[in-house]
């Protein structure tokens, strides 16, 4: 890979339509309707199935036509599917949503369970939240049965810790001490700003910011990237570990996002340094296929390791390097979403697996077993191998494939979306819904059970807007947060990053 200089990556903030993600005057293609008809379809069906074996709780089990409350009982699905019903047109099913949802007790758990600070922040919060927004701001209902919910989470802080605990008993109000992760005390601001600004309360946005301060400016790793796991009791990471994957991946997401939504540089900078950090030390090219990763790193050895979950990455860079006004972070975001597709692309079913590896120039460690004679010749034709198989119906390679098609414009990403439409009705239909896969590389493999609240919120959304008017939901006008629910977002400013970042080079 070419190298690249803190000059390079802060050139053209003064290009004209500063700020801009979309390609102007994007124009879709002639079949645009048939494909959103039939992922409305998609949705319909499995929404239906849910209303039939599952009403009123968290997920519907596909194969035992059941149900399972995983997330306190409230209805996950419910909430997660709102903002799509609404996007779809669905609003005789938004209403009924919304009238349910506006039955619901968030004060009191509904199962034994702890409640997750994250997932209650990033499904119910959000999802009502840009519920609320979507339909005119007309049920206020919804915020506040927003607000019911986080009035028990902000009991995750302690004190005067500006880290909160991962989860909670609501019953007692009290957290569970235990160290938790940057994601999970770092992905806030978005929904708890919006809720201080739909309540007048703004010590939803303080508890939220104060988290992330702390993490923008606690010693770290690498540049801008700090340990994995943290211990709120201290403030203190706890381990050396550094990814773009799970338990740091929306961390990192929100630091450009949450500049958009309050137009305020510093978070873009906080963003611009990790990013800095990873050209320079995580972005790998694989030594087949010569497909470019962003590796995880572990007290200073690379890990040669990917991820679905990671594979947001392509599409948070583009936005970015869009709002930055840097190309070259653009660019590099588009050979992040294309090496995250050829994950999909490489095996039988046309869906890519949770996790996977690959080899670069400076070897092929992951911290793991050496691949086998099967995944080295996988490895030799695809640039890259499976390590976990499965599929649980992830949104982020058709996020980041989005998010490529509305700044480009590049019809093969729009394939590609239909691409993954084809593969979903020919592997993950079921007589009742859909649901996942165990083997991706296995056409005749067993399915998961379980059909998560994200297929509704995240996954059908994305491949929607893929083939929508791009005028609506514009990503110049909304902020997406990590469960693909959207905020509306004030006018941009001219560019977001003040240059105060550290210089450095790529690889």
């Amino acid at each position: 890979m070419c190298r690249y200089t803190l000059a390079v990556l802060l050139a053209g903030a003064a290009l004209s339509n500063a700020g801009r993600v979309q390609k102007e005057n994007l124009q879709l293609p002639s079949d645009a309707l048939v494909h959103r008809e039939t992922v409305k379809g998609i949705f319909n069906d499995s929404y239906t199935a849910y209303k039939t074996y599952a009403w009123s709780h968290d997920s519907l089990l596909v194969d035992s036509r059941s149900y399972v409350d995983d997330f306190n009982g409230w209805g996950a699905t419910i909430v997660d599917a709102m903002d799509t019903m609404w996007i779809m047109g669905l609003y005789t099913w938004f209403d009924e949503a919304a009238n349910h949802t506006a039955t619901v007790n968030f004060n009191q758990s509904q199962t034994d369970d702890l409640t997750s600070l994250f997932e209650t922040t990033i499904r119910y919060v959000g999802g009502l939240l840009t519920a609320y927004e979507l339909s005119g701001k007309e049920r206020q209902i919804l915020v506040d049965k927003a607000e019911e919910v986080t009035k028990q989470m902000t009991y995750a802080w302690v004190g005067t810790d500006a880290l909160p605990f991962r989860e909670l008993n609501f019953t007692t109000r009290t957290p569970q001490i235990e160290v938790t992760n940057i994601a999970e005390a770092g992905t806030l601001t978005l929904e708890w700003n919006r809720l201080s600004l739909y309540t007048g309360n703004d010590t939803y946005r303080q508890l939220a910011e104060k988290s992330v301060q702390h993490l923008i400016h606690m010693p770290s790793v690498l540049p801008g990237m700090p340990g994995q796991l943290v211990d709120p009791s201290t403030g203190d990471a706890v381990n050396g570990y550094v990814s773009w994957g799970a338990e740091s991946d929306s961390y990192f997401e929100y630091l450009i996002k949450y500049a958009r939504l309050i137009n305020n540089n510093s978070y873009a900078d906080a963003w611009l340094t990790a990013v800095n950090s990873s050209i320079e030390t995580l972005a790998k090219r694989s030594t087949a296929g010569n497909w470019l990763y962003l590796a995880d790193y572990n007290d200073g050895e690379i890990l040669h390791v990917g991820s679905h979950l990671a594979c947001f990455y392509g599409g948070n860079w583009i936005l970015g390097g869009k709002l930055t006004n840097n190309d070259n972070i653009v660019s590099m975001g588009l050979s992040l979403v294309d090496a995250c597709w050829n994950t999909y692309a490489s095996t039988a079913t046309g869906i890519g697996p949770e996790e996977f590896a690959y080899i670069s120039s400076d070897g092929g460690y992951t911290g793991g077993s050496s691949p086998d004679a099967n995944q080295t010749a996988f490895y030799n034709k695809h640039g890259f191998y499976i390590t976990d198989a499965y599929y649980i119906l992830r949104p982020e390679v058709l996020e980041s494939n989005f998010y490529a098609w509305r700044a480009t414009g590049d019809i093969k990403y729009w394939n590609n979306a239909i691409s993954a439409i084809r593969s979903f009705q020919d592997y993950l239909r079921t007589s009742v819904a859909y649901t996942g896969l165990t083997d991706v590389n296995d056409r005749n493999s067993s399915r998961f059970d379980e059909m998560e609240s994200f297929w509704f919120g995240e996954t059908l959304k994305y491949l929607y807007l893929t083939f929508d008017d791009p005028q609506y939901i514009s990503l110049d006008d909304y902020v997406f947060n990590t469960e693909a629910h959207p905020f509306m977002a004030p006018p941009a400013t001219a560019s977001y990053g003040s240059g105060n970042v550290s210089p450095v080079s790529g690889q």
